[in-house]
């Protein structure tokens, strides 16, 4: 996995809606900072649907394998909505950034 290749595919595809600094702003979606061991729909200041608040995942790297391409599907009724990282190599890479990026 490459943290390298996956902060370029964050760029192309999650930072119009997200962003990882600490005390980052909120975009379409919520800031990721702190993202690995807390629970969905947790992040202060940003407003969630009831659905990803009662959803009670403690957020892990294995639980990003399929949020990238299956958003509606691991948490239906959100307001994610992403086409999807079609390589898994992508989809590694991308986890490999958010893990380093987002402590």
């Amino acid at each position: 996995m490459s943290a390298k290749n996956g902060a370029k595919i964050f760029k192309q595809r999650c930072d119009q809606c997200h962003t990882v600094a600490a005390g980052g702003k909120h975009k379409t979606g919520p800031n990721l900072n702190g993202l690995i061991g807390r629970k969905t729909g947790q992040m202060t200041g940003f407003q969630y649907t009831e659905a990803n608040k009662k959803k009670g995942i403690i957020w892990t790297p294995r639980d990003f394998r399929h949020l990238p391409d299956q958003s509606q599907e691991v948490h239906p009724r959100t307001k994610m909505v992403f086409a999807g990282l079609k390589k898994k190599k992508d989809r590694n890479d991308l986890i490999a950034y958010l893990v380093k990026s987002t402590k």
